[in-house]
């Protein structure tokens, strides 16, 4: 098949086979007399499987590094599942951060409501972009406060 069909089929597109084929991820296909290039089935089910864990999350070197030990003859399940728990790891402190800027997010969008337009005379900075940096310094006291044993029993007697 042509590589226009191979792309139709995988949903990726001419330029990125010709990519995953400049860096080894997918092997030159045969070429026809006339120069276009020639896939097969196996060219079909590696790249339904290269896009099917970049949607899990797995970088193109992981990939490269599962193709490669599957290539040798290695059992890559346990090589899989070490990724994937990785990126399980990534994604959960991820998304701790993400919540963590949400709450910053929704407390100065709280405190922008009630500033007055005309108090905002800095020339360059918008009172409202200001509360950014304040909630940023509130809350590394805040965790300062709580990180210490002490510490948090000491600021509320202070």
């Amino acid at each position: 098949m042509r590589i226009g069909e191979l792309a139709q089929q995988t949903g990726v597109s001419t330029k990125t086979i010709r990519y995953y084929e400049d860096i080894g991820l997918l092997p030159p296909p045969e070429r026809e007399p006339n120069g276009y290039r020639d896939y097969d089935q196996g060219a079909l089910d590696r790249l339904r499987f290269i896009r099917d864990a970049q949607a899990t999350g797995l970088t193109l070197t992981e990939i490269a590094s599962i193709l490669d030990l599957r290539g040798k003859g290695v059992a890559t399940c346990h090589h899989v599942l070490n990724l994937l728990e990785r990126h399980l790891e990534d994604l959960d402190r991820h998304i701790a951060k993400l919540k963590e800027t949400r709450k910053q997010l929704v407390a100065i969008t709280q405190r922008a409501r009630s500033l007055n337009p005309a108090d905002c005379t800095d020339p360059i900075r918008c009172q409202t972009i200001s509360l950014v940096e304040n909630a940023s310094v509130s809350a590394k006291e805040e965790e300062h406060v709580h990180a210490a044993p002490h510490g948090h029993k000491d600021h509320i007697h202070a």
